[in-house]
């Protein structure tokens, strides 16, 4: 089976295509093909598939560098994009339509050779996140983890983020309060943790401790769950492009005013093409 290794911003994936009816890879499969040291290395693993819905081009599906599945990816949204534009299944210019876990999504091309995914509005009511022991939809909670009070934005874009916002995002501590959050009971799902610095009411810093992965470059759905967090509280103002630096590239994030819906743009890239090996990385995984 071939692959291909692209990369969004930093935010890196192994691409499968699995068009031709290929069994989807197990859970012990992708963590092994995620390993940096003993498999070709990534954050995530997306899957191009058959499109579930009428008018798009192709579904995709994400698995974390643990094996464990997610609802959503931007900057793997952008990836797929761009390997569906190559293959020839999508049109160079123009826009065109593809399926992920949480829905559908369109694509079109953006003035930097990139492309622009609608990402859909932000969910902020604690059920769709999923937050629990909250006292109804607030555009701040604090919650108590371990002995401290923190005070954060929560919000879904298609998977579970926690925003927070800080005076400096190269003193954050994300390395502590990143594992601690998404091991805590207030997300029973888990949770992406977003640490946000405001530059300017168009500009952002941002690092995002990713679920089932860690720390990783680029967070294309935390960029825009950062981007709807503060702008709820008047911090930024998403109706004119914001952008958001990531510490592997930046992206820009803009808010449909008559439809809530947030799009994002940002870049990416091809690094390699292989073949997975018929023996060893593909034995008792059924491929």
């Amino acid at each position: 089976m071939r692959f291909s290794k692209m990369h969004g911003a930093g935010n890196d994936f192994v691409v499968l295509d699995l068009r031709g009816g290929a069994p989807a890879p197990a859970s012990t499969l992708c963590a092994r093909l995620a390993d940096r040291h003993r498999g070709v290395g990534c954050d995530q693993i997306l899957t191009i598939e058959a499109p579930r819905n009428a008018g798009s081009i192709a579904a995709y599906r994400i698995w974390n560098a643990d094996g464990s599945a997610s609802g959503q990816c931007g900057n793997g949204a952008r990836c797929v994009a761009a390997w569906l534009v190559r293959d020839g299944a999508a049109p160079a210019q123009g826009s065109f339509a593809i399926d992920s876990p949480a829905g559908v999504h369109a694509v079109t091309r953006d003035a930097d050779d990139g492309f622009v995914i609608d990402m859909g509005p932000p969910r902020f009511a604690p059920a769709d996140i999923p937050l629990v022991g909250v006292d109804g939809e607030q555009d701040a909670y604090t919650l108590a983890l371990d002995g401290e009070t923190l005070q954060l934005g929560a919000v879904s874009m298609g998977n579970p983020h926690a925003v927070l916002e800080v005076a400096d995002v190269a003193r954050a501590d994300v390395a502590r309060l990143g594992p601690a959050l998404q091991a805590s009971a207030w997300f029973p799902a888990s949770v992406n943790v977003g640490f946000a610095q405001v530059l300017a009411a168009d500009h952002i810093r941002l690092r995002v401790f990713e679920r089932g992965v860690g720390e990783t470059l680029a967070c294309g759905s935390g960029a825009c769950a950062a981007v709807a967090v503060l702008a709820r509280r008047g911090r930024v103002q998403a109706e004119a492009a914001v952008r958001v630096d990531l510490p592997g590239g930046t992206l820009r994030i803009r808010r449909d005013a008559a439809t809530g819906s947030l799009f994002m743009g940002g870049p990416a890239a091809f690094v390699f093409e292989g073949n997975l090996p018929d023996t060893h990385m593909l034995e008792d995984h059924g491929l």
